[in-house]
């Protein structure tokens, strides 16, 4: 039996520290969705449209990895995927205690998907989507936050 693991977020734009915690998930899952969420109370800078393509094309050769969409409840998202856990990312204590909140709700309401959370590599661990955006609308260069080989410009227009 496979074993499936989603990964949701807003990836506003997908980063290296996003990056690390899929290669992390997938020394523990057969496959990984990447599930790319609407996030309402976040300012987007990317559509959800290029946000999908950008990861699609960071794992264009890579058949471990699936990306899509949603619009629902993350949990109800992983049940209709067949996953049996959910990725979540730890950067920092911040992290940790939202996203403790989160794991302690899901548990209760979907009990069979477990919630596994990744301690993001300290190399990256200062890197947030929403500093990207910040550089971004000042015109910086933000290609070491980038994965290789992904130009944001690419996906801006």
């Amino acid at each position: 039996m496979e074993r499936i693991a989603l990964f949701p977020g807003s990836f506003d734009p997908f980063t290296r520290g996003h990056e690390s915690l899929v290669e992390g998930a997938l020394r523990l899952f057969d496959k990984v969705i990447i599930a790319v969420g609407d996030n309402i109370s976040k300012r987007g800078l990317l559509t959800i449209e290029q946000r999908v393509q950008l990861i699609k094309d960071r794992y264009a050769n890579d058949s471990r990895i699936e990306v899509a969409s949603y619009s629902c409840l993350t949990g109800d998202f992983a049940r209709q995927c067949g996953a049996v856990a959910m990725i979540r990312g730890i950067r920092n204590t911040t992290d940790f205690n939202f996203e403790r909140s989160i794991e302690a709700t899901n548990r209760r309401l979907f009990p069979e998907i477990t919630t596994v959370m990744l301690v993001t590599p300290d190399e990256y661990a200062h890197i947030s989507s929403s500093i990207v955006r910040e550089l971004l609308s000042f015109k910086y260069d933000v290609s070491e936050f980038m994965p290789e080989g992904i130009d944001i410009n690419n996906y801006l227009k």
